[in-house]
């Protein structure tokens, strides 16, 4: 049977989250400022920077999320997490100290390396929770991501007014006293017999990982189901702030009141909806109405009306899709491979963060140059929509009426059981 969950192990899983998206969340307000300051002030050349290093983040992601993925099914979740975290000290303080712009950078490359370990997160609730109590879990952990995302930037403004360097050292600490929390309360959570697994090096790449999404035919459905719904989800941090101004000509304050909207509602509805939602539909259900949600929330974000714009933001809050997805996949391989599967969804997801800027960015350069008299500025949201219909469908194709009944996993080993 396999192990029920426990409740100190998630508290660890959310806290550590939690510090790592503050962390994350505090230097993204001042993060292009710092850029202007090496450009000397060069707002245009700064625009340009700053899309370069969310890519070559999200390259990290995709090369460094497979590795990690497989490394912690090798020798286990807790020392890449902790690994992790005290890279991440590294890598703020380094960004803290940079005397060029090419230091920052070199501090963004190592960020995305290091955070690619959010998917061994993953991968420890997988260990911890029971199948059926899973959906939950993962619903728990992204209101971690939203907790993060309120905090850290209401942090990072305020530090970044006195001294743009000085969100960076308080990253560094939050990361620290992270480091330091694993440390002395961390216990691992896969049991050495399921630690058999030589690393793969033809596997800890980004395409060898995806390979074992074809070894598992019943993943693959659902993997095109996880990176359409990704590329989807990227037109939100890719053109908000664009969008706002462009749209409603919205200012800095009431731009971070709709952020602080997203977040609150986002967090909410990820530790009290999902458990309840998931238990009472089942995931599949949940999956494709979580779905179906998105798509009308994005729709109604793209619309002229402000306050039918706000309703979109709300519905968009409210879509619960990723948490019943992600236990739908983690039920589909054994307890050994899912460190493996998450880094191969990790991979899945630097891709989209690489590609739908360029998607997203140039639909609306077109709504908003050689095409604005159509008065369709909302474009990459009806794109966004018609992407998640497609998930949609896709997702119907390959999931049926016995995907709301939670399945034994494939191995009968059990994860180990942590205490507390």
């Amino acid at each position: 049977m396999p192990a029920p969950t426990r409740r100190g192990a998630l508290v660890f899983v959310f806290i550590t989250v939690a510090l790592d998206m503050i962390a994350l969340g505090i230097v993204a307000p001042v993060l292009p400022k710092l850029i202007a300051n090496f450009l000397g002030g060069d707002l245009a050349r700064a625009a340009e920077y700053t899309g370069l290093f969310a890519t070559v983040w999200a390259i990290g992601q995709f090369f460094c999320a497979p590795l990690l993925g497989m490394l912690s099914d090798r020798v286990g979740r807790r020392p890449v997490i902790l690994l992790s975290n005290a890279v991440t000290v590294v890598d703020y303080a380094i960004m803290a100290l940079a005397p060029s712009l090419w230091w920052l950078f070199a501090g963004r490359v190592l960020s995305g390396v290091a955070t690619a370990s959010i998917s061994t997160a993953y991968a420890y609730i997988a260990d911890v929770t029971a199948p059926a109590q899973r959906a939950a879990a993962y619903g728990m952990l992204a209101s971690a991501f939203g907790l993060g995302f309120i905090i850290g930037p209401a942090i990072g403004g305020l530090a970044g007014s006195v001294d743009p360097r000085l969100p960076f050292w308080i990253a560094a600490a939050f990361s620290l006293l992270n480091t330091c929390y694993g440390l002395f309360v961390l216990r691992e959570s896969l049991a050495p017999e399921l630690r058999s697994r030589a690393i793969a090096w033809k596997r800890a790449n980004p395409l060898g990982a995806l390979a074992l999404l074809r070894r598992h035919p019943e993943l693959s459905g659902l993997s095109w189901v996880t990176f359409i719904a990704l590329v989807a989800h990227e037109a939100m941090p890719n053109l908000w702030v664009l969008y706002c101004i462009a749209q409603f000509r919205w200012n800095e304050r009431t731009i971070g009141l709709a952020l602080a909207l997203v977040g609150v509602v986002s967090s909410l509805n990820a530790a009290l909806l999902v458990g309840p939602v998931v238990k009472r539909l089942g995931e599949r259900r949940t999956l494709l109405a979580g779905l179906a949600t998105f798509a009308i929330g994005c729709a109604l974000f793209a619309s002229t009306q402000v306050w039918i714009a706000i309703g979109g933001i709300v519905v968009l809050c409210l879509a619960i899709y990723n948490a019943p997805l992600q236990s739908l996949m983690s039920q589909r391989v054994a307890p050994g491979e899912q460190g493996e599967l998450q880094g191969a969804i990790g991979s899945l997801r630097g891709v989209a963060m690489s590609v739908s800027p360029a998607i997203f960015a140039l639909t609306f350069a077109q709504f908003t140059g050689p095409w604005q008299g159509l008065n369709l500025r909302g474009a990459p949201f009806y794109l966004a929509a018609l992407m998640l219909i497609a998930a949609l469908a896709v997702a119907f194709k390959v999931t049926n009426r016995a995907d709301d009944v939670v399945l034994p996993l494939p191995q009968a080993a059990p994860p180990t059981v942590l205490e507390g």
